[in-house]
């Protein structure tokens, strides 16, 4: 017990049942739900991201959703920045928030208060790191921030080249690699809960979620968002599955192979963030959703709300 405001945080991989759980949780002790998915932040992208309904954003009060355009970038500074004026502003209403999601540079730097620089962006360096990737490959460009940054080389997968690039363009601007180490927790009482289930019931949910995604028009929003101009370069489009059918659309491959390309870069990615979340474990209770029901969960969150205003 610290007395300082709550925080609880819901987290887990891909189709583990995330925001299902967090729906049910805010119902029952008047929440509102912080997004912490990068995806998810890009507007226009919908099924392809999962994202709450607007039924279920009526409901409950959602924020970090729909707040930049598909060409735009969100660093993680500007994310932390933005989530800590939404707890605070859902504390000031006296109500509870609860961070959801499976982005494990936001949570991480949220829950840990990472130090980051405030770096602004550098269109001509961007585009000289990019063209440097497209030439020689996305692991000669991880290399180079390995030489410079070993720290975030090790954070970052070489096949993200928008979050490579945007690391050496940190170290190249300030001319030194940032000190994550350096941390100013925030000032919440926090618990964090990780959901999970077996890998491979986890993995056959995915597949599913996708075909639910393809039933649901994700081919279409992705018609569209070309139709926009949003090209397979602007960030956004490097989320699972838009890649994918964006070649598709543009005849490279059936429709077929790139339900199935999305469905292997999904199980992957399934992979990626539970070991990241494993590297970051700093009191995450894991809590199995196939034998924990949701109302006992939330019945523990009760009794630990109860104890902090005790």
């Amino acid at each position: 017990m610290t007395g300082n405001p709550p925080l609880i945080v819901i987290l887990g991989p891909t189709a583990v049942g995330k925001t299902g759980l967090a729906m049910a949780m805010a119902a029952a002790l008047d929440g509102e739900i912080v997004g912490a998915d990068s995806r998810q932040t890009y507007r226009y992208m919908d099924i392809g991201t999962a994202k709450p309904t607007l039924e279920q954003q009526r409901s409950i009060p959602h924020h970090l959703i729909d707040i930049v355009n598909p060409d735009e970038n969100l660093s993680v500074a500007e994310y932390q920045r933005l989530a800590y004026a939404a707890i605070d502003a859902i504390h000031e209403r006296g109500r509870l928030p609860l961070l959801v999601g499976g982005t494990g540079q936001y949570i991480t730097a949220v829950v840990e208060g990472w130090s980051i620089p405030e770096v602004p962006p550098n269109p001509t360096l961007r585009a000289e790191l990019e063209a440097y990737a497209a030439v020689h490959g996305a692991e000669a460009l991880h290399r180079r921030l390995h030489s410079v940054d070993p720290a975030a080389a090790l954070r970052t997968d070489y096949r993200n080249v928008r979050r490579v690039v945007r690391a050496l363009e940190i170290v190249m601007e300030t001319g030194q690699a940032p000190d994550y180490a350096k941390k100013d927790p925030p000032p919440y009482a926090i618990l964090q809960l990780g959901l999970t289930m077996e890998r491979a019931q986890l993995n056959e949910r995915a597949d599913r979620r996708i075909d639910q995604m393809m039933a649901a028009g994700f081919l279409d929003e992705v018609r569209r968002l070309l139709a926009m101009g949003y090209t397979r370069d602007v960030p956004s489009m490097s989320g699972l599955g838009y890649r994918e059918l964006a070649a598709n659309l543009s005849g490279e491959c059936t429709l077929d192979d790139a339900i199935a390309a999305t469905k292997r870069a999904t199980r992957d990615f399934i992979r990626r963030q539970q070991t990241w979340f494993r590297g970051h474990d700093q009191g995450i209770h894991w809590i199995d959703v196939e034998t924990t029901p949701p109302s006992q969960i939330i019945d523990l969150m009760t009794r630990w709300l109860a104890a902090q205003e005790a």
